[in-house]
């Protein structure tokens, strides 16, 4: 969703600053038909034209600016009374066509690569760096979209079963690899259209449009399974807008009673489940 966002808000960006550079063109060669005189430089104002293409739509698509641009100064010394037509085919004019795609090359050049740039400090700064996943402040986005929507969706937050165990037994690389695994595996499973980000060091969040709290809770435990049958167990709490809460924290707050409830259930139970599978208890 936020790609197809940033899509849209590019590619209106780029019709603003074509349009304003059609009506600089037109406005600069008008002027050039009727005022410009022998030293006066009007067609310097044709720069413009192709400075906006350029910022737009990159090097090529702004060398042809440039070539656009020199054909209209070509044209204009023809229409305007007050030059001569021979001027349409002297060296100036070949220093002009050079100077006017050249500025359209080098113009949309950086602006693409700064461009991409951006755009790789963007991923850098919404990406968890050791999953790859998106990272809180991304998360926390995705959700202040889907609140803004009013459509019902499920949240469920999750922690790793046992990563203090495994940074504490076998060292923190362990630990790291880890997590990637869990992270690789969580979005294997999900649906494309679900949001999986890693908000904490043991902790993942999923945004799902899902609308019923058996819903919610039947991916919570099919997720369980799946993890833990890879031996990389999580556990997950769930809640549900608007039911739980109408703003995030309200529903960070019913996901983390459910996890923790569901936490303290699991150990508790845990003890049991190892006494009746242990050899004295079965020749008991």
């Amino acid at each position: 969703m936020r790609d197809r966002v940033d899509a849209a808000t590019a590619a209106a960006h780029r019709r603003i600053l074509l349009v304003a550079a059609l009506f600089s063109s037109a406005g600069v060669f008008t002027a050039f038909v009727t005022l410009e005189r022998p030293g006066l430089g009007i067609g310097h104002f044709f720069y413009l034209s192709i400075v906006l293409v350029a910022l737009a739509y990159g090097s090529v698509v702004g060398a042809l600016a440039g070539l656009l641009a020199a054909g209209l100064y070509a044209a204009g010394i023809l229409l305007n009374p007050d030059l001569m037509p021979g001027e349409t085919l002297t060296a100036g004019a070949a220093i002009r066509l050079v100077t006017y795609t050249g500025m359209g090359v080098l113009v949309g050049w950086f602006a693409r690569r700064n461009s991409d740039l951006v755009e790789r400090l963007r991923i850098l700064a919404e990406r968890d760096f050791l999953t790859g996943l998106p990272n809180t402040r991304a998360f926390e986005l995705a959700i202040a979209r889907r609140l803004a929507t009013e459509a019902p969706f499920a949240l469920l937050l999750g922690d790793m079963d046992g990563l203090k165990t495994v940074n504490d037994e076998r060292g923190h690389a362990e630990g790291n690899e880890a997590l990637q695994r869990l992270g690789a595996l969580l979005g294997s499973t999900l649906r494309s259209d679900d949001e999986l980000a890693r908000v904490g060091g043991d902790e993942f969040a999923v945004l799902t449009s899902l609308e019923s709290g058996e819903q919610a809770a039947q991916l919570a435990g099919r997720l369980e399974a799946v993890t833990r049958a890879a031996g990389a167990g999580i556990t997950f709490g769930w809640s549900l807008f608007p039911q739980d809460g109408i703003e995030a924290l309200s529903l960070f707050r019913a996901d983390d009673e459910r996890l923790y409830a569901r936490k303290f259930v699991r150990t508790r139970e845990e003890p049991t489940r190892l006494r009746l599978a242990s050899p004295l208890h079965r020749s008991g």
